[in-house]
């Protein structure tokens, strides 16, 4: 399974480093910058640069940051690749290497843009989603199959104890 999981980190590494080189371009930058441009009622493309954690948390332009969250990113890919090296689940496998190529992704643009370029920003009225890229997608939609992964691991488990309660 693990063959899986680094196919779908490579695949999410490669379609996530395209969106932001086309972004890039749009803008006709080569760093992050401050821009902006509506697209619907609903959504901007931005470029805007988050040197913090998720949805812009600890977005503080400390320059111990970048190398701290590059750090703690790095880290914690290891340890997803160690335990997508023992999974034998294809939903698993699929949901880490999502979360790896997305880690990989924003870990790219850490070192090399000082941050993580995000450019799409949802918002309703007044109420904006803090701005995101495809990497923090696809870790975001690997979290979830982990998570129903795991609600179906327990379902069963519970199914098969039930079934097996009831045998003579």
């Amino acid at each position: 399974m693990i063959g899986r999981g680094l196919r779908v980190a490579i695949i999410v590494v490669a379609l996530d480093q395209l969106s932001k080189y086309v972004v890039l371009q749009h803008f006709g930058a080569s760093a992050c910058t401050d821009r902006r441009e509506a697209v619907t009622a609903f959504l901007d493309l931005v470029l805007t640069c988050n040197r913090g954690m998720s949805f812009g948390l600890l977005n503080t332009g400390s320059a111990v940051s970048v190398p701290l969250f590059t750090l703690a990113a790095v880290a914690i890919i290891g340890l997803l690749i160690f335990w997508l090296s023992r999974v034998q689940s294809e939903l698993l496998s699929t949901a880490i290497g999502l979360i790896i190529g997305g880690a990989v992704g924003n870990v790219i643009d850490r070192v090399h843009f000082g941050g993580v370029i995000d450019f799409l920003y949802f918002h309703v009225g007044a109420w904006y989603w803090p701005a995101f890229n495809l990497a923090d997608s696809a870790i975001c939609v690997g979290v979830v199959m982990m998570l129903f992964e795991g609600f179906l691991g327990r379902r069963h488990g519970l199914q098969a104890k039930q079934e097996g309660d009831r045998l003579p």
